[in-house]
């Protein structure tokens, strides 16, 4: 069975989905209709620019340029995740780069070897696909995860100081911050894998099945996916915080007023 193609007509009519939602956000007077195109405008230019890429990267397949596109992957997510968690760029890039790169990088390269059993683990289209699929979803836990724990001690700076006054070291007083953020963090992904199947049908499995494969070989590829993508959230949120904790607070503990924009 032969993935069936979406011509430009029939691509069109899925834009024209739009219409309802636009709709609505017109009588309730929402004020985000800007906001919807600039997404799908922002959504359509940059998928359409990634499928050239690809194109190209899977042609190529060379084992330098794919490393290097998914850096500049992971370089990009590394800015997203800073600039909605509202944090100094400069002060937050380099733990923030580092632990991306660490956790991503290593859950990718065990699910290419030991899963997929791949003789080459850096080919295009399985180390820039899974990659970019680790990384979407590490980028939205870092993007909970990291803000909620700094502006959490922020509001409750008056406890966290007391908590330091009493003895605690810099990791004791943070540590009930840190858990309420990685909770929040990854509870999504949680929430998804309970309800996987019964309530949706992810796209990889979606996508697989629609592509011609077995619903048995598509649900495997599916169980692993996810399993690859908890880890990849769980360590990407544990690293970004610990790394940047060292250059966020000063000596005695206190959070360093230049952390945020």
């Amino acid at each position: 069975m032969e993935t069936v193609d979406i011509s430009n007509t029939a691509l069109l009519f899925a834009y024209l989905l739009l219409i309802v939602p636009v709709a609505i956000s017109y009588f309730l007077k929402l004020d985000i209709i800007k906001n919807i195109f600039i997404s799908v405008f922002r959504m359509s230019t940059q998928l359409f620019i990634m499928a050239i890429i690809l194109e190209y990267l899977f042609t190529w397949n060379i084992k330098i340029l794919n490393i290097i596109w998914l850096m500049f992957m992971i370089g990009f997510a590394s800015f997203s995740v800073i600039n909605e968690s509202n944090l100094n760029l400069r002060r937050f890039i380099i733990p923030v780069f580092s632990s991306m790169i660490v956790s991503n990088i290593v859950v990718l390269l065990y699910f290419n070897y030991f899963i997929l059993n791949l003789n080459d683990v850096l080919q295009a289209r399985h180390f820039v696909v899974i990659g970019g699929m680790l990384l979407g979803n590490a980028l939205r836990g870092n993007i909970i995860g990291i803000g909620n724990f700094y502006k959490s001690i922020e509001r409750n700076k008056n406890r966290y100081l007391f908590a330091l006054g009493n003895g605690a070291s810099i990791y004791e007083a943070i540590f009930p911050y840190f858990k309420d953020s990685f909770t929040q963090a990854i509870k999504p992904t949680v929430a998804s894998m309970a309800t996987i199947g019964v309530v949706f049908l992810p796209g990889m499995m979606t996508g697989q099945i629609l592509g011609g494969s077995d619903p048995s070989t598509a649900i495997k590829y599916q169980i692993a996916i996810m399993l690859a993508i908890f880890l990849s959230v769980a360590l990407s949120v544990l690293f970004t915080i610990l790394l940047t904790v060292k250059s966020s607070f000063n000596n005695y503990g206190i959070l360093r007023k230049d952390i945020f924009k």
